[in-house]
């Protein structure tokens, strides 16, 4: 059987299974369809079940939390003492953490149990979890899908019921999106709620950590776990402890839900609008008020986004050079001599340790992070930083004027989360530009550092599923699953589970 991470965690707390069995039972179900989804990519059962034991301990010696046994997985972003840290990359393939991330350190305190590290677009720069160096995740309700991205191995683990719930990291949308595509829930914090220290970086000040899991209740469980200041992450918040679950119950009576127009025309398909309006009829019911909102610069998110983003990527990746970690080429001897051999002129050869750069930098990364990385030096470049760099940080502060003149009429924002439902494996691979559009809806929400919520309200196409995005204002993650868990608890898409 497979549960919620509350319902693993009052079993356990009953005394009705072990953590050893509940890890047991995930293991053998993630063996069972890794090689039909390629959500993982790392799991080690020996370190799972040594986790398992060391929880068992601490409950019959009485001095278990809450979630003390209960098994989640962590996405290949967050460095993880023991574990692989791949970031998705060949350029990470054989770096094995000597420490823990802050969400790492936090869960593991908590008790949680590691099943494994889920499959990534590599370093996070992805819609779709195409762009891994270990090969595609596939969506557990069509196999011929996309699950979404950077975070698809998560969201697809906790879709097929391989882990209660996963650790995610949202850029541009990349929990939001995937839970949408996987008919799961995916929470995106306030940027600095959650530790980024030991988070491999993509884009440092858009990055932000957060969980996906079956329902709005397990997000606020997983929450309380994951949020929290750290002093060794310059971005993290010094905020009063919350705990996240507190309104869950409260009831959505006087709510005022805004539908900015600008989402909800031309471009958004007709499922997903259906799914959508029925969703907020739904609202309705429960109570809150539906008004109609504008958020007139949403057009600007795209290219503002893909100007910042692979501005700060080009440089958090110049780190990957061969030298100190991660992927050395063994060729670089040979391209260095066969390079200045070609070289027709003096100014065109290289030295023997920019050979190793570039061809350890070549080998180790992707197409699409070489893309990203070759914008973001383009943007920054003398000539261009103003024109482009400094125009896209103009238009982010805007996109977040839009915002707060939209919360002036409302209390939370209504948005589909993607689109389209989710795409065939293969079908935008060779239009990057088709691909970065899918984001038009959440990459707002990253540049102007605020929360959102996307959770499951019917299918579409196919049978694929559909996700509601609700946004809110700074720190308003409780009133975002309260609504959320309010609707969870009057519908049943959250409960729904694909067949493998």
């Amino acid at each position: 059987m497979t549960y919620t991470l509350k319902q693993a965690a009052d079993l356990l707390a009953a005394g009705k299974t072990s953590a050893v069995e509940l890890a047991s039972d995930y293991l053998a179900r993630i063996e069972a369809a890794q090689g039909a989804l390629n959500a993982f990519i790392t799991v080690d059962r020996e370190l799972t079940l040594a986790m398992a034991r060391k929880a068992d301990a601490s409950r019959a010696a009485g001095n278990a939390g809450l979630l003390t046994g209960v098994p989640i997985a962590h996405k290949d972003i967050f460095c993880a003492e023991g574990w692989k840290t791949t970031c998705g990359s060949k350029m990470l393939e054989h770096f094995v953490s000597p420490y823990d991330a802050g969400v790492v350190e936090r869960c593991t305190a908590a008790g949680l149990v590691t099943l494994g590290r889920t499959n990534m677009d590599e370093f996070a720069m992805g819609s779709s979890n195409e762009n891994s160096a270990y090969g595609a995740v596939r969506n557990p309700w069509d196999r011929d899908a996309v699950p979404g991205g950077s975070s698809g191995g998560s969201a697809a683990a906790v879709a097929a019921r391989l882990a209660p719930a996963a650790t995610a990291t949202d850029t541009g949308g990349s929990i939001r999106q995937p839970a949408a595509f996987c008919g799961v829930t995916g929470l995106k914090p306030t940027y600095g709620v959650v530790s980024r220290y030991g988070m491999v970086a993509y884009a440092s000040s858009l990055d932000q950590g957060g969980p996906i899991a079956q329902t709005a209740e397990d997000c606020a469980l997983m929450l309380n776990v994951m949020a929290g200041h750290d002093v060794r992450d310059s971005t993290s918040l010094e905020m009063a402890k919350e705990d996240y679950s507190r309104d869950l119950n409260q009831p959505l009576k006087g709510l005022r839900i805004g539908m900015p127009r600008e989402y909800f025309g031309a471009g958004l398909a007709a499922d997903v609008a259906a799914a959508i309006e029925s969703a907020l009829a739904e609202y309705r019911k429960l109570g809150a008020e539906v008004v109609e909102i504008s958020l007139p610069r949403t057009e600007l998110a795209i290219p503002a986004y893909y100007v910042i983003a692979p501005a700060e990527a080009s440089s958090n990746l110049s780190r990957f050079d061969g030298v100190r970690y991660g992927h050395r080429s063994q060729n670089y001897e040979a391209y260095f001599e066969e390079h200045n051999k070609e070289a027709k002129e003096e100014k065109e050869k290289v030295t023997l340790l920019e050979a190793m750069y570039e061809t350890s930098r070549a080998e180790g990364f992707g197409w699409e992070v070489k893309r990203r990385i070759l914008t973001g030096a383009y943007v920054l470049s003398h000539g261009y930083y103003d024109a482009y760099y400094l125009k896209a940080q103009k238009v982010r502060r805007l996109l977040s004027e839009d915002f707060q003149a939209g919360f002036g009429q409302c209390d939370l924002i209504a948005a589909p989360a993607a689109p389209t439902v989710a795409w065939n494996l293969g079908e935008k691979g060779d239009d990057p530009i088709a691909m970065y559009l899918a984001d038009i809806y959440t990459l707002g929400v990253n540049l102007a550092g605020l929360p959102g919520i996307a959770h499951p309200v019917g299918f579409g196409a196919n049978g694929r599923p559909v996700g509601l995005q609700l946004i809110g204002n700074y720190f308003s993650e409780a009133r975002l699953l309260n609504a959320a868990h309010q609707f969870q608890q009057a519908t049943d898409w959250h409960t729904r589970a694909p067949a493998l």
